[in-house]
């Protein structure tokens, strides 16, 4: 379909795309297999101004906006999703510095992260905190003019390789998630140190590390906003971001099902390729059908906040709930239609299958955004009376 994106919308995509076919493709297997961060890779992007895209033109980006940055996520993602990952991270990262940051934090922090030249990483998952945000362990004391920061977040993406780390945690555990705050905590700061690096199923070229905080001190101007709104900040950022994943999963889904059908065309079975055969149609058709959808759908929400749309968390999770379900089923049934092959290392959707099952996962499983989007009707439905 034809979105009708304008002139540097075009350019963006092309450019991603490019890089991706060129820089990317070639070596996804190996950083799947070695689990080697894409450091090259983000290089490449860094070069084209790809960290730059959402970032205000006064603090060295392009002031463009979710929808633009999506484009670049679905690229990249339709190459190796541990690619887009460590690229799609950094603005989950810097969303709560741009939304929620000072005039002085903005000055330090985007401009280096607008360049590429320092990784952003975004900490709010604990042992027991993650779907529960509410749940957060990790605190930070006030302690004249710097907190002190104590406790553990865990599958951090990006951990060990990011610069600069934006994380939540308690000022006042008696308050709940009301005792929450945001901070930014710069890697070498002492008593701020790494754990175990994680062997995962999927997206294994992406970096999922522990952060350890130990009487780790930071000024107190690096609280984000001020005390007790870690949790706006977070939520607020994910809003702004599960379009990103849901980009994800319109990529990884679109190369999974390119996949297929050049394989079907090429695969002969009764004397013709398999592409003939109507059962295999149906369910190259049900792919395509559903790739579409989502890849509208997340478009839509994109442009929905981008236009200044103040209240996005239904929409939001409906955008990163649908796509991602479709990149699941995708990448289970671009397998399928390959058949043996399609299990092999040999041929890329094995790799897309294990890595899409993420997308159901992280920023909020899809039973969450189930819940949020249940609660949204709750509340639009209360003001109808």
């Amino acid at each position: 379909m034809d979105y009708f994106l304008n002139e540097e919308q075009l350019m963006i995509r092309d450019l991603a795309r490019q890089i991706a076919e060129e820089k990317v493709m070639p070596v996804r297997a190996e950083l799947d297999e070695k689990e080697e961060f894409p450091r090259e890779i983000m290089s490449a992007l860094a070069q084209s101004d790809f960290f730059g895209i959402y970032i205000p033109e006064e603090y060295g980006g392009f002031g463009k906006g979710s929808f633009e940055l999506i484009l670049a996520i679905e690229e990249l993602s339709r190459a190796c999703l541990g690619v887009s990952t460590t690229f799609a991270a950094n603005a989950l990262g810097t969303y709560p510095i741009l939304l929620y940051g000072s005039g002085e934090q903005k000055k330090k922090y985007l401009p280096d992260i607008a360049s590429g030249k320092k990784l952003v990483a975004f900490a709010l998952t604990e042992a027991s905190a993650g779907s529960d945000a509410a749940g957060v362990q990790t605190t930070a004391k006030l302690e004249g003019s710097e907190y002190v920061l104590n406790g553990t977040k865990q599958w951090i993406t990006n951990g060990g390789e990011a610069d600069i780390y934006t994380v939540i945690a308690m000022t006042d555990k008696g308050k709940g998630a009301r005792g929450a705050s945001a901070f930014i905590v710069e890697k070498g700061t002492p008593g701020f140190s790494f754990g175990k690096k994680e062997n995962k199923m999927g997206i294994r070229a992406s970096s999922t590390r522990e952060l350890l905080f130990e009487d780790c001190r930071i000024p107190k101007e690096n609280i984000i906003s001020k005390q007790g709104m870690g949790f706006i900040v977070a939520m607020k950022t994910l809003d702004s971001s599960r379009t990103g994943v849901g980009a994800q999963g319109v990529g990884v889904a679109q190369g999974a099902f390119e996949t297929a059908v050049d394989y079907a065309k090429e695969r002969q079975q009764f004397g013709q390729p398999v592409i003939s055969i109507q059962a295999v149609q149906h369910m190259l058709a049900d792919m395509a059908t559903q790739i579409e959808a989502a890849r509208a759908l997340v478009y839509a929400v994109a442009r929905f906040i981008d236009s200044g749309a103040r209240d996005v968390s239904k929409n939001s999770a409906i955008a990163k709930l649908f796509a991602t379900d479709v990149a699941m089923k995708v990448t289970v049934d671009a397998v399928q239609v390959m058949g043996g092959a399609g299990y092999m290392r040999e041929y890329p959707v094995e790799k897309m299958m294990r890595d899409a099952k993420i997308l159901q996962i992280y920023e909020g499983t899809n039973q969450i955004q189930r819940n949020v989007i249940g609660q949204a009707l709750i509340k639009e439905t209360a003001k109808k009376k």
